[in-house]
């Protein structure tokens, strides 16, 4: 049957009268015809001008099974378009111009096997598209522009879906990859483990698939590449189980390894929302922690807390279970007295115990009766026990209650007049490291909103230490020694207020110093002090001799001293030659010795360094020099 509204419709009628198939191929049509028959099954509309799909296009064709919008200049397709295709079995669009895909139209169409998107625009695939795409055994995403896959979308199918390879091994999954850009990096390391296997449920069209980047891997297929950094997290918990009393702090901590370094999320198993301070810090690459603090714990904060690791190349999940201790006992009456019907507000369920412990009072109303008449005990709440051992009696809480006053808990007495003035908890800041050593830190802080000495619970580990340990002190002090610390080694700790948020702020890490006799200065100063000794030592040894010299010349013959000072002597000319004249007796001694022992009495009576006697000539006269 043809419609008469719409040009180009070739019908062809199956064996069935009443499943109907109907073609378009009309090149001149631009729009998806409105007056289909509304009993028809498979739809084809190839080869046309149609440009767009807009939205709620075929939302009467109820019994649609097959829709094929093939070879055409699609480039939109409405999130809506698809709508109230229940039972759709095949959609192909392949050969138009989409860029993108509105993966969240699957929700309309719950019984898709097939989905063709084959030689499109496509560049991307999103994380979202995964848990949409699980019963599709056959997809076709090959020439388009894809780089990478979300590393989700491989956990849907085997063997990464976690399910034994042997079930429903008659259930295959077809892919179409083929003919894309594809960057091999960690994003894709399952894809390509994929295509490594033997054995698999996952079916490739086509097995040699490539690698178009990076620059080293260009060219390389997908079985022969070989990956490096990519590394797949594992999670660990400082514990399995913790229980912990009504009214307590706790943390939950989880440490994460893996290339890239992965992202940690806190879950409940039950879905309720983690409204509470989380603290996460990456010390090196391919190493995460994150802390989940939960201060005042309640009835409701008891379940099971999931840390989800998650990289390109994976993710791995952690749990632990926490448990809250404390019971809420029922109300208790004295002998003879018969309780009246529930007028009063006093009697508190483990159900009411979080706002009864969050408002930290129990009200009590009861009938107005005559002073002397007897008056039955109201219902009260034992407050369970605490941490440090206080309990309140409940005798005070009866007193508290008959005086028309809400009952106080320690915290409250503890704070004193802060907590009922409706002032805010004290506040921990300007956390700093005042002083360290080789085993010793001094952490200092300053103090907002407090008056009292409100407690102050300082947790304390090595970096990367499961163990902790914890170190009680009061707020108002504003410094506390940490000792017994390990030298030259990396700390972290944490002062939590009781009562009082937890924040980032409120977390230090600290380094211890090394040992004195380690400090590389002091290596330094010896080996610099071991040069200087061997360079003067011989220096001083040489000066030493020289001063010894000195003092041995000085110590000379004194004779030898008066003759250094005659050592330059004027000698006059003396003439070897008799005298006639006999002037002076000298003279007459000098004309009768003979002039060898004149010369000799002469230069030995002088002593003279240098001597010599000249001969001017035999007529002249002999002369001695000094």
């Amino acid at each position: 049957r043809v419609c008469s509204m719409c040009s180009g419709f070739l019908p062809q009628l199956t064996r069935s009268p009443h499943h109907r198939s109907v073609l378009c191929n009309d090149p001149d049509m631009a729009d998806i015809p409105t007056n289909i028959p509304v009993d028809t099954v498979k739809l084809r509309v190839e080869k046309t001008g149609v440009r767009r799909i807009p939205a709620e296009a075929f939302y009467y064709l109820a019994d649609l099974r097959y829709l094929w919008v093939t070879y055409n200049a699609v480039t939109t397709v409405d999130p809506s378009s698809f709508y109230n295709l229940k039972v759709l079995h095949e959609l192909r669009l392949d050969g138009n111009q989409l860029a993108s895909f509105p993966w969240g139209a699957l929700r309309e169409m719950p019984s898709l096997r097939t989905l063709d998107l084959h030689n499109n625009r496509l560049s991307s695939v999103p994380a979202e598209a995964a848990p949409l795409l699980v019963n599709i055994t056959y997809l076709d995403l090959s020439s388009n522009k894809l780089t990478s896959l979300p590393s989700d979308l491989m956990d849907i199918w085997p063997p990464f879906s976690g399910l034994p390879r042997s079930y429903n091994s008659s259930h295959k999954v077809v892919l179409g990859l083929q003919d894309n850009p594809w960057y091999c990096d960690c994003r894709i390391s399952k894809l390509i483990e994929l295509s490594k296997m033997a054995e698999t449920l996952v079916v490739l069209l086509d097995q040699f698939l490539a690698c178009s980047g990076p620059e080293n891997l260009a060219g390389v297929l997908f079985w022969k590449a070989e990956l490096d950094q990519c590394i797949k997290p594992t999670v660990l918990t400082s514990a399995t189980k913790i229980t912990s009393p009504l009214g307590s702090n706790v943390l939950l901590r989880c440490d994460a390894t893996g290339l890239p370094t992965p992202v940690l999320i806190w879950t409940r198993a039950d879905g309720l929302p983690v409204n509470h301070t989380v603290v996460q810090e990456s010390p090196g690459e391919g190493i995460k922690w994150s802390i989940i603090s939960l201060h005042g714990i309640l009835y409701k904060d008891a379940g099971e807390y999931r840390c989800k690791a998650k990289n390109v190349a994976g993710t791995a999940v952690a749990t632990i279970t926490l448990s809250v201790a404390g019971e809420i006992t029922t109300p208790e009456y004295p002998e003879g007295v018969t309780p009246k019907p529930p007028m009063q507000e006093g009697a508190v369920s483990p159900a009411q115990a979080d706002s009864a412990l969050a408002s930290s009072a129990v009200t009590t109303r009861g009938p107005t009766v005559p002073p002397n008449a007897t008056q039955p005990m109201t219902p009260t709440k034992k407050r369970p026990a605490i941490p440090d051992g206080q309990q309140r009696s409940s005798a005070r809480m009866q007193q508290e209650s008959q005086d028309g006053k809400p009952p106080q808990d320690e915290d409250s007495r503890v704070s004193g007049n802060d907590s009922t003035s409706g002032s805010q908890r004290p506040v921990i800041g300007s956390i700093q490291v005042a002083e360290e050593n080789a085993d010793t830190v001094v952490l200092v802080w300053r103090a907002e909103g407090t008056k009292g000495s409100v407690p102050l619970t300082v947790v304390y580990s090595p970096y990367e230490d499961k163990v902790k340990q914890t170190l009680t002190t009061e707020v108002g002090k504003g410094k506390v020694a940490l000792e017994g610390l390990k030298p030259n080694t990396k700390y972290m700790a944490c002062l939590i207020v009781k009562g009082g948020p937890s924040r980032r702020d409120q977390c230090v890490t600290f380094s211890t110093a090394e040992p004195a006799a380690e400090q590389p200065q002091s290596r330094l100063l010896m080996v610099v002090g071991g040069v200087a000794c061997a360079l003067a030592l011989p220096l001083i040894v040489l000066l030493l001799c020289k001063i010894a010299g000195l003092c041995c010349r000085t110590r000379r013959d004194p004779r030898e001293a008066e003759l250094s000072k005659e050592t330059y002597v004027k000698f006059e000319t003396l003439s070897l030659k008799p005298r006639t004249s006999t002037t002076t007796q000298h003279h007459e001694l000098w004309a009768r010795r003979p002039p060898h022992d004149s010369e000799r009495l002469l230069l030995c009576s002088r002593s003279s360094i240098d001597s010599q006697m000249t001969y001017k000539s035999e007529s002249s006269r002999s002369e001695f020099l000094c």
